[in-house]
């Protein structure tokens, strides 16, 4: 049966049976809120933590000591994390005063800016010396005084766990291993003398710029990183 309604509605009124509970907003707290992230307006504290590297190149009899210091954000916390806050570069070498005080202030910048700071590394090894660069010891070419500083930048990086190191996968090691050993069949030799990492007749690889390239069967292989020509 319907029943038709003559009147306005102007109210609804719900029966409690007391079976049932009003549903009441949950106010969750914003942990985001609390989390402290790098930015450029961050204070530095009375004390920081670091590393110093030191860099010696034949172009210079002076070393350099490179130093960055970081910043633990959110310690104690699961959001605890190191960032690099600061660098420094000192020598007694005063030739490059300027422009390392420069580049020190500049990176020390970018570091306090936060967000991704990875681009550095790519950016100093892209500096190339007019003068023509250096071989490190390994045999591993550099080819400026900024690259090497970019090195130490990667390097620093790796050890607070904000770059991964490039590594060889199973069977690049594998194959590079069987290189190595066909190299040293074929020469009745060490595949390196006087405690050199790779062959002295090695030549440079233009891939990982490391002066361990090799001929084998007319093929050019690097012992570094693998790269064949033939493969």
């Amino acid at each position: 049966m319907v029943k038709k309604i003559d009147k306005r509605i102007i109210g609804v009124s719900v029966k409690d049976d007391g079976k049932s509970t009003p549903d009441k907003p949950v106010e969750a707290e914003d942990e985001s809120e609390n989390v402290v992230q790098m930015h450029e307006k961050l204070e530095r504290p009375e004390s920081l933590i670091g590393e110093t590297y030191k860099i010696k190149t034949p172009q210079s009899e002076h070393a350099l000591y490179v130093t960055i210091n970081d910043i633990v954000l959110n310690p104690g916390t699961e959001h605890e994390l190191r960032r690099p806050f600061e660098i420094f570069i000192n020598s007694k070498n005063m030739d490059h005063f300027q422009w390392i005080v420069a580049l020190t202030r500049i990176i020390s910048a970018v570091f306090r800016k936060g967000g991704d700071v990875t681009f550095l590394v790519e950016e100093l090894h892209s500096v190339f010396d007019p003068r023509g660069g250096y071989f490190k010891s390994g045999g591993r070419f550099v080819p400026s005084l900024v690259a090497e500083i970019g090195d130490v930048v990667e390097q620093h990086l790796i050890s607070i766990g904000i770059l991964q190191p490039a590594k060889l996968d199973a069977h690049q090691e594998a194959f590079v291993a069987a290189k190595r050993a066909d190299y040293v069949k074929s020469e009745g030799a060490d595949d390196a003398a006087d405690g050199e990492a790779f062959p002295p007749t090695a030549t440079l690889c233009n891939k990982c710029m490391t002066k361990a390239a090799i001929y084998l069967d007319g093929c050019l292989t690097c012992l570094n990183c693998g790269d064949s020509k033939c493969s």
